[in-house]
């Protein structure tokens, strides 16, 4: 989600994390309601044909990323001992992956129609939706680094954690982002501007910098130093470990689930951080940072980044429940044969193992002992 002053009208005009660049970015209208284009003129050949590309890009990884999703959402709900440690926050991030991926059809019409077609309930809901679940993932992504630095530091602790409290904690994240949702949605509206439909929020140039500014704190800068010093701590406890240890009991501890949560981690600012640079710089600068043409071809490619990070998220999700497939293909234990019934059969449980019946021992052999014989 980002929001951009109009230059010409005065008037901050709301814009998705994947809207369209309508000028350079001194003026940057990166709308969710989609305008003309920078150099070229509305209904340009240029226009039609980027417009055209980028919506296949989009419609292309939204299919792709709504499937992936779906597909973590259904192993956990049929394995239930997949990522069982972790799969209140898998689900959270999957849930967030896939209604963001929703929004991609509104997008994808919005840059080809360049105005919003959606009414004035669609302009509030889904610019909140947007943010929810920008800083659910966000959250949810600080709630699943403490919980592997918890368990490498206080594992005992960890083990005692039910999976109701896990989802308690994960709703709460989604709380939390409801409320910073929430004034997007009262405060927008639905406004024409030369002839065009555009949502507007209800407030001036200096009140929607700090509101930017806000959010880039609340979804990125915040949450991303929370992790920080999650990890370093993390860092220092292993390497207090290994000088602890004696040099040839030193063996490194098992790190796989760490480095897979700290590359969801690593994904998520490399496909997110492009997005805010490029909005706070149109904020807090002057004059335009790049030609028009350019401006805009930097705007395509931000866009397909945070929808990239939905779209390969479900990669990582696969591998941090693989175990799943283990608890698929175990196979079960055989039935044991039946026999007739009879004194001699042994008893069967209800594992199918036969247990043997105690024989008793052999008699011990009888042997005359030599006689001595004396010299």
């Amino acid at each position: 989600m980002a929001l951009s002053p109009e230059a010409t009208s005065g008037f901050p005009v709301l814009a998705a994390r994947g809207g369209p660049t309508a000028q350079p970015p001194s003026s940057l209208n990166a709308t969710l309601n989609g305008s003309q284009a920078g150099p070229a003129a509305p209904g340009s050949l240029e226009d039609e044909v980027a417009a055209g590309a980028l919506g296949a890009v989009l419609l292309a990884m939204g299919a792709v990323g709504v499937v992936g999703n779906l597909y973590i959402l259904v192993v956990l709900g049929r394995f239930p001992r997949a990522a069982a440690a972790l799969r209140a926050y898998v689900a959270s991030l999957a849930l967030a992956d896939l209604l963001y991926l929703l929004s991609v059809p509104f997008v994808v019409a919005t840059y080809g129609a360049r105005q919003w077609h959606f009414g004035d309930a669609g302009c509030r809901a889904l610019p909140s939706l947007d943010l929810l679940t920008m800083h659910a993932s966000s959250f949810t992504l600080v709630l699943l680094s403490a919980e592997r630095c918890a368990a490498v530091l206080r594992p005992l602790d960890v083990a005692r954690r039910s999976r109701r409290h896990r989802a308690a904690l994960a709703l709460g994240a989604w709380l939390l982002a409801l409320l910073l949702a929430l004034p997007m949605g009262l405060a927008v509206r639905l406004a024409r501007r030369g002839g065009r439909a555009i949502c507007l929020p209800a407030w001036g140039p200096r009140a929607h910098r700090a509101y930017l500014t806000l959010l880039f704190g609340t979804s990125m800068a915040g949450p991303g130093l929370a992790i920080a010093l999650l990890y370093a701590r993390l860092a220092r406890a292993y390497r207090r470990a290994q000088q602890a240890s004696p040099p040839r009991a030193r063996r490194p501890p098992a790190r796989r689930v760490l480095r897979l949560v700290l590359a969801i981690v690593l994904l998520f600012w490399a496909c997110f951080l492009p997005f805010w640079a490029w909005q706070l710089l149109a904020q807090y600068r002057g004059g335009p940072p790049l030609p028009a043409r350019a401006a805009r071809l930097v705007n395509y490619l931000t866009t397909c980044l945070t929808y990239g990070n939905s779209c390969l998220n479900p990669v990582l999700y696969t591998l941090l429940t693989r175990n799943y497939r283990d608890l698929r293909r175990r196979p079960r234990p055989p039935a044991a044969p039946r026999r007739p019934p009879g004194p001699s059969a042994p008893e069967l449980p209800a594992g199918g193992v036969a247990i043997p019946c105690p024989q008793p021992p052999p008699p011990p052999l009888l042997c005359p002992a030599p006689a001595s014989r004396r010299e």
